[in-house]
C-alpha cells in the first residue's frame, strides 16, 4: 500500500504592496515518490528587506529543486540539510552583492511526506499544525525575541547569518491527519482556535487553505497570507520495503551450468559458487558480458538472505561512479527469477594476485591506497559504510581501474538492516570497536583500508590473524617495516595511523587518508611514540604505588643493616 493524500494551497496578498510569501507544493512520481517523498513548504520573506519576495522564492524554487537532485541514499534530513543551508548562502551572497537587497532573508517551514512518515525543517515564524483526532497540535517554534515588544523581530532565518540553526523533527504518520503549513499572516490574525475550527470545516484541503487566507484578511490581517493543508488519506508502508515487496515474491533460479540461459542472458562460466550466493558470467544477446548475481536455490524460503540481495541491488543502483561495478537497469518484467545483473570487467581482485604470488611494491601500494580511499570517500559522501573492505573485495582491471566489489553488507540509513547483518566483516579486518558490538562506520572502513595495505605489503596482519568466533586482544600493533624494512618511515606511519586501537587516533576521514598518501614524504605522518606507562597499562597512582613500594623497601633494609 502506498501514501495517499489530498493537498490543497493558496496565497493572498492582503493590505500588503506585493505578495512575499512563496508556496511550494512538490508531488514527484511515484518512484521518486518512494525514495524522496512529497514536499510542501511556505517560505515568507521578511517585510523590513528589500529583496523579501525574491529571498523566498529563490529559496523555495532553489530547495524544492536540489532535493530531489540528492543523492537517494542520504536520509531525508541530511539531503534538506544540505539545500537549506546552501540557500541561506545564496541569499547572504546576494545581499552582499547588491546593496539595495541588504536584509533580505526569508522564513522557511517545510514538510517531506514518505510511506508512513513526515519530516520537517523550520527556521523563522512560519508554522505547521497537525489536527488528530480532533486535537490540534504546533508542531513548530517562533524564532522571535522573547520580549512583548519584539516578538515579530526574527532570531533565526534564511539569509541572517551565516550559521543557520535549522529545527527537524520526524513522526509517524496516521490516516485523517491534516497538517497544515500557514505563514504568520494566517496564523497571527486567526489564532489557534480559529484555525482549528476552519481544518474541521470542509473535507477538501484546497477550500480550507482559501477559506483560512480568506478569513485571515477579512480579520484584519496586515500581511500577506498565505497556508498548505495536506490530509493523509491512507499512510504507506516503508519506502523501501514497498519497493520491494514484488520483488521478493520472484522465485531463485535453478543452479545454471555453462550454456544455461535465463531471460536472455547465456551462462558462460561460473565465477563464484559460496555457502550462500553464486555469481555467473554471462553475455546478452549482443555478445556483451555481465556478471549475474543471484542465491543458492537452498536459500528460496530465507526471506532475510533475499531481501539482503535485493537490498544490494537497490543501493548498488545508486552508486553510479567508476569505483564499483554498474548495475544494468531490468525491470520486473524482464525478469522471471531474483537475481541482478552489473558490468563485467577483466582483471583480478587483490586477493588473487597475493594467491598468484604477486609481489607489491612501495609505489604499487600507495597507488592502490590513493585509488582505495577514492572510492571509499565517494562511498562514504553517499552516506553508505562498506564494512567488508579487504584484498577480495577490491579488484584491478585490465584497464587499471580499481574498483570496489560487493555492497551486500553495506549499512546505508535508507536501508533496513537484516538482523543477521549486523556484525559482517572478515575478522582480520574488522576493527576492535566491532568486537565490542559497536555499529560499523566509517572509521571501520578507514580501519579495514589500513589493514588491506598492510597486509599487501607483508602478507600477515599487525594484530595477528584472527579467527571467526575468537575475541581477540588488541595490544601494540606490529610495524611492517620488521617484515618489510625498506619500507619508507611516511607510508608506514600512515598504515599506522590508519589501524590505531582507538578510533579518535585514526584518520577522521577517507579523504584525510587520501591527502596523507599523496602528500607522501612531503608532509609525513607523525605517529607519536606511547609511553612505557601506557604500554604497560598501568595508571600513574598505580606507579607511584610501585615505586613507594620500593623505596619503603630500601628504608627497612636500611633499618636492618645499621
Amino acid at each position: 500500500m502506498s501514501l495517499v493524500f489530498k493537498v490543497g494551497e493558496h496565497s493572498v496578498i492582503g493590505p500588503r504592496p506585493r505578495n512575499e510569501d512563496y508556496v511550494t507544493v512538490v508531488t514527484p512520481s511515484e518512484s521518486q515518490q518512494a525514495i524522496k517523498g512529497a514536499l510542501m513548504l511556505v517560505a515568507d520573506g521578511v517585510s523590513g528587506g528589500a529583496g523579501g519576495a525574491e529571498a523566498s522564492e529563490m529559496t523555495a524554487r532553489s530547495i524544492s529543486a536540489d532535493y530531489y537532485a540528492t543523492p537517494e541514499t542520504w536520509t531525508i534530513q541530511h539531503a534538506l540539510d544540505k539545500v537549506v543551508q546552501a540557500a541561506n548562502l545564496w541569499v547572504l551572497s546576494q545581499a552582499r552583492k547588491d546593496s539595495k537587497m541588504a536584509g533580505m532573508a526569508t522564513t522557511l517551514s517545510m514538510l517531506v511526506l514518505r510511506g508512513q512518515r513526515y519530516v520537517l525543517a523550520h527556521v523563522g515564524d512560519t508554522r505547521i499544525y497537525r489536527l488528530r483526532e480532533q486535537s490540534l497540535q504546533c508542531l513548530t517554534t517562533d524564532h522571535v525575541w522573547d520580549r512583548p515588544d519584539m516578538r515579530h523581530v526574527l532570531k533565526r532565518a534564511v539569509g541572517l547569518d551565516d550559521q543557520l540553526t535549522v529545527d527537524y523533527a520526524e513522526g509517524l504518520l496516521q490516516a485523517g491527519d491534516v497538517y497544515a503549513i500557514v505563514s504568520d499572516g494566517v496564523w497571527a490574525a486567526l489564532g489557534d482556535a480559529e484555525i482549528h475550527r476552519g481544518l474541521m470545516l470542509y473535507r477538501s484541503p484546497q477550500m480550507v487553505a482559501e477559506y483560512l487566507t480568506a478569513l485571515a484578511v477579512e480579520k484584519g490581517g496586515q500581511d500577506n497570507a498565505s497556508a498548505v493543508i495536506v490530509n493523509i488519506e491512507s499512510v504507506g508502508q516503508d519506502h523501501l520495503t514497498d519497493m520491494l515487496a514484488d520483488a521478493l515474491s520472484l522465485p531463485l533460479p535453478p543452479r545454471l551450468a555453462v550454456g544455461s540461459q535465463l531471460d536472455g542472458f547465456t551462462v558462460t562460466r561460473v565465477i563464484h559458487d559460496s555457502r550462500l550466493s553464486i555469481l555467473y558470467q554471462v553475455k546478452n544477446s549482443a555478445g556483451q558480458l555481465f556478471v549475474l548475481k543471484t542465491l543458492q536455490p537452498s536459500r528460496a524460503d530465507d526471506k532475510q538472505s533475499c531481501e539482503a540481495l535485493l537490498n544490494e541491488e537497490w543501493l548498488a543502483k545508486r552508486v553510479v561512479s567508476q569505483c564499483v561495478p554498474q548495475i544494468l537497469p531490468l525491470t520486473l518484467d524482464q525478469r522471471s527469477a531474483l537475481y541482478y545483473v552489473m558490468t563485467w570487467h577483466e582483471g583480478s581482485t587483490l586477493q588473487q594476485r597475493l594467491d598468484a604470488g604477486h609481489h607489491f611494491t612501495m609505489n604499487g601500494v600507495a597507488n592502490i591506497g590513493q585509488d582505495l580511499l577514492r572510492g571509499l570517500s565517494m562511498l562514504h559522501r553517499l552516506n553508505i559504510v562498506h564494512r567488508d573492505i579487504k584484498p577480495a573485495n577490491i579488484h584491478i582491471g585490465s584497464d587499471t581501474r580499481l574498483r570496489i566489489l560487493d555492497l551486500g553488507v553495506a549499512l546505508n540509513p535508507t536501508l533496513p538492516m537484516p538482523e543477521q547483518m549486523e556484525n559482517p566483516g572478515t575478522p582480520s579486518f574488522m576493527a576492535p570497536e566491532l568486537f565490542a558490538g559497536q555499529v560499523a562506520d566509517r572509521q571501520a572502513d578507514i580501519y579495514a583500508a589500513g589493514v588491506t595495505l598492510y597486509h599487501l605489503l607483508t602478507r600477515k596482519y599487525p594484530y595477528g590473524e584472527i579467527e571467526p568466533f575468537q575475541s581477540p586482544r588488541f595490544g601494540e600493533p606490529i610495524k611492517p617495516s620488521r617484515y618489510r624494512p625498506e619500507i619508507p618511515a611516511w607510508l608506514e606511519n600512515v598504515i599506522l595511523k590508519a589501524i590505531a586501537r582507538k578510533t579518535e587516533d585514526r584518520f577522521e576521514t577517507a579523504e584525510e587518508m587520501l591527502l596523507a598518501l599523496e602528500h607522501g614524504e612531503l608532509k609525513p605522518v607523525v605517529i607519536p611514540r606511547t609511553p612505557l606507562i601506557a604500554r604497560a597499562r598501568l595508571v600513574k597512582w598505580q606507579w607511584l604505588a610501585i615505586c613507594s613500594l620500593f623505596a619503603n623497601l630500601i628504608l627497612i633494609y636500611l633499618l636492618f643493616i645499621t
